[in-house]
């Protein structure tokens, strides 16, 4: 009896497992089945699955704390992924596990959904899409929770995650609209309110509405519960505070932050206190007490990940209190932390730049501005304008060197032999002291070196790959006291070296790059050596006329440019003075006297020292009564007007020779003008034109060694640096090899006649002018083009074929009445571009 009561108990446990599997029978017992297997199995493991992904994303995120943060950390990537592919495993476990409880648990009965657990696997299949960054697929599911379930309680929730999908999307306004709608239409409270509003005013953000982002983010700020959100949140209503200039609003927001304390994750809590010190008022606030804060935060151990911010933030305070050094010490102590923010260490960098350039250190600002362009994104606006700063460094630092090197050896050629010999003596001295300290270091070095091989020695058998110990062996690398005796020599001789290539070179020395305090010793060890000895220093200075007077010529041309330089590009007027001050102190060559005196007379009047200015004036028109400075001075309504005169008018008619074809007029004019204003800013101009002259009329090579010749003569000009870009491009187009006709669809005729003859070229061409109008069914044009010193061309364009250009050429002669015969030939325009350039026109006749 027992055993068929447990029969029919088993019997009817299986039959009721079985129907309740059914997902087309609408009963309580197939509802909850269906719900709670999908509650409790496919979606919290997909729900599992979407936390970890999210909190994989959260971890991987790098907040840009010079920017407003985004609301959401979640970095989308530019990617594109193909369908069936997916950027993260988890997202994809979770969308599976949505879809298996779709699948398998849904319930839709005659169009009607059952399964009250359904409008969640929508959700969650939406938010891992979502945060996958597919956001199409995304939006389709928010939309179909919308369509298919008004009446879930998910349905608000459902709606936010669709306004921020749009929003991903780039529609905004879009996402502005319907959120808005939903905030009014609907009683949202909790974190329904705070995920609504949060998105909004992200969405608000994204228009630059940043007024009305801020009221939406107090908004979130009270609503959520969540303390990382409210860490979050407070922080950008601080930084929308400081965007609309409201600091004391800012600060407060950061007080919020600061007061979450250890409820928030400590990067929000530091980037609030940076932010409000950012914030300090240097005029009215307590300076000591602010350092003190600073210097709490700088000594809190918790803080060690967050000092490369708090040392710049210190070194900012010093800056900002004219304690320089201080600010500099604590500028490379943030570089030295190794920060990961590139944007802080472009700043550190930068303002060390600006702190040297300020201070006319020109050579150490340029070494700080290359670092700092490392750690900017390239191209960009901030990157533009340090590498344009930088650019204009390089002519200061290029001349400075000249000037400070040239200066030097004529100082040294000045002293009498006796200054001179005891000059070289304290020098060498100095030298044999660093060695005798530098040969101790070694010294001591390998005592040490000896008394750890020792140790070894004692500690450590040797054994040989297969054989015996190696006090038994002959080789020389099994005994040990012949490997420590090695090592020790080795020591040294040479100090301590890296295992890598060129380790001879005294840069490969333990350490780096070598300074001013170290001593290659194997380059001194020798007690004779030349380096040791002062005559070998007195016979190197220049002794001759001519080396001397090469000397002097060069500093003075370094002091003429820095003048210019420091006046015109740095507006630095007391530098510019000095340097001018300096060069006409010197003796300079006539051409730069007077031009000096000119640009002194000028910065006398912008320092306004009105004395120094006539005095200057007055000198420029008593001994330079011809020249056009002393024209301006005397009429300064010159100056006013165009002088024809000026070199940069000059260059203005040369320039519209060039255009005219002018080509041997322009490189007569640019070589007498060149020679003319020599010192004068308007000569690498000059020399620019004269080789794209020279080229024009010569050809390819003509036009390469005239650019080289700039690039070498006028070094870090501007007009340099452009016939540098200039040569790098003309690789294009450096072969002479012409192209077989059929790869061409446009093609030329060409009459050849000589330069001398300008009225046959002139009445040829009115003839060819009159016939190309008659001969509608060719869109004809005509010119003149110079080809090289001898020959000049007159082409007519616009025919498609080379048996056109033949043909038209028949056409011309079959003109009776014009009885004019001329040499021609067909030819492509791509073939045309090359015969112009590389000025190959033999080849080309032998070739046809």
């Amino acid at each position: 009896m027992k055993i068929a009561l447990k029969i029919c108990i088993v019997s009817g446990l299986i039959l009721a497992t079985v129907t309740s599997c059914s997902r087309k029978k609408n009963s309580f017992i197939n509802r909850s089945f269906h719900a709670v297997t999908a509650e409790y199995n496919a979606l919290f493991n997909g729900f599992e699955a979407l936390k970890q992904g999210r909190d994989n994303l959260n971890n991987d995120y790098k907040d840009n704390y010079w920017e407003i943060l985004p609301v959401e950390r979640m970095q989308v990537s530019e990617e594109i992924v193909l369908p069936g592919q997916s950027k993260n495993q988890d997202f994809t476990k979770a969308e599976e596990k949505a879809v298996k409880a779709i699948q398998k648990h849904g319930m839709n009965i005659q169009g009607k959904e059952y399964n009250p657990q359904i409008d969640e696997a929508y959700l969650l299949l939406g938010e891992a899409r979502y945060f996958d960054q597919r956001f199409v697929p995304a939006l389709e599911a928010f939309n179909y929770i919308l369509y298919k379930y008004p009446a879930s309680d998910k349905i608000n929730t459902a709606k936010v995650w669709r306004e921020k999908t749009n929003m991903r999307l780039e529609n905004d306004e879009l996402a502005i609209t319907n959120l808005k709608r939903l905030i009014e239409q609907e009683e949202l409270e909790g974190q329904e309110l705070a995920d609504a509003t949060s998105i909004l005013a992200q969405a608000y953000i994204n228009t630059k509405s940043l007024d009305s982002a801020l009221t939406q983010i107090k908004i979130a700020s009270k609503a959520t519960k969540v303390n990382d959100e409210k860490g979050r949140f407070n922080f950008i209503k601080g930084q929308l505070y400081n965007v609309l200039t409201y600091k004391d609003s800012a600060n407060l927001a950061f007080d919020e932050v600061i007061d979450l304390n250890r409820k928030i994750p400590r990067r929000y809590l530091m980037a609030a206190q940076i932010e409000k010190a950012k914030n300090f008022d240097y005029d009215k606030g307590d300076k000591i007490a602010f350092l003190k804060h600073l210097s709490k935060l700088e000594k809190d151990r918790e803080n060690r990940p967050y000092l490369d911010k708090i040392y710049h933030q210190i070194g900012e305070y010093h800056l900002a209190n004219k304690s320089d050094s201080l600010a500099v010490a604590y500028y490379n102590k943030s570089l030295r932390e190794k920060s990961k923010d590139r944007i802080l260490v472009a700043k550190n960098y930068e303002t060390l730049g600006d702190f040297y350039f300020d201070r006319n250190n020109y050579k150490f600002a340029g070494a700080y501005f290359d670092s700092t362009m490392t750690s900017m994104v390239e191209n960009s606006k901030p990157f533009r304008t340090i590498k344009r700063k930088r650019e204009n460094l390089d002519d200061v630092i290029y001349y400075e060197g000249i000037a400070e090197v040239n200066d030097s050896i004529l100082r040294l050629v000045k002293m009498p032999e006796a200054e001179r010999l005891a000059f070289f003596t304290d020098y060498t001295n100095t030298l044999k002291q660093r060695l005798e300290a530098a040969k101790e270091k070694l010294e001591i070095e390998a005592r040490k070196s000896g008394l750890a091989t020792n140790d070894n020695l004692f500690n450590n058998t040797i054994t040989p790959r297969g054989g015996l110990p190696g006090a038994g062996s002959n080789f020389y690398f099994y005994n040990p006291s012949t490997v420590a005796y090695g090592k020790n020599e080795f020591s040294r001789i040479w100090g301590e070296r890296k295992n890598e290539d060129n380790w001879r070179w005294f840069s490969a020395r333990a350490g780096g790059f070598a300074n001013q305090s170290d001593l290659d010793v194997s380059a001194l060890e020798d007690e004779d050596n030349v380096l040791l000895n002062p005559d070998f220093y007195m016979s190197q200075l220049p002794s001759t006329e001519k080396e001397l007077d090469s000397i002097k010529k060069d500093r003075n041309y370094a002091y003429y440019q820095l003048g210019l330089i420091y006046k015109e590009k740095f507006k630095e007027y007391n530098l510019s003075k000095s340097k001018f001050l300096n060069l006409l102190d010197s003796n300079p060559e006539e051409k730069l006297v007077l031009p000096s005196k000119y640009n002194l007379f000028k910065i006398y009047e912008i320092l306004g020292q009105n004395d120094e200015a006539s005095i200057a004036k007055a000198d420029i028109i008593a001994n330079h009564a011809n020249s056009r400075y002393a024209e301006i001075l005397k009429n300064p309504e010159l100056a006013a007007t165009r002088d024809d005169s000026s070199p940069e008018s000059l260059y203005e008619d040369t320039y519209k020779l060039l255009e005219g074809q002018e080509y041997q007029q322009v490189i007569t004019r640019s070589k007498k003008y060149m020679s003319f204003f020599d010192g004068d800013g308007m000569v690498p101009k000059f020399a620019l034109l004269k080789a794209t002259a020279e080229g024009r009329l010569n050809g390819y090579q003509a036009y390469v060694d005239g650019l080289n010749d700039v690039a070498l003569t006028f070094a870090n000009t501007e007009e340099a640096i452009q016939a540098q870009s200039i040569i790098a491009s003309l690789k294009s187009v450096s072969d002479k090899t012409f192209k077989p006709d059929t790869e061409s669809t446009k093609f030329k005729v060409v009459f050849q006649f000589s330069n001398n003859e300008l009225e046959a070229i002139s009445s040829f061409k009115e003839i060819l002018d009159e016939v190309t109008q008659k001969i509608t069914y060719y869109n004809m044009s005509t010119s003149v083009d110079i080809f090289n010193a001898e020959t000049t061309f007159v082409v007519v364009h616009g025919l498609k074929s080379v048996e056109g250009a033949k043909g038209f050429a028949d056409i011309l002669k079959a003109e009776d009445k014009y009885k004019i015969s001329r040499p021609y030939f067909g030819i492509s325009s791509d073939n045309y571009k090359t015969l112009q350039i590389h000025k190959n026109l033999n080849e080309y006749l032998a070739i046809k």
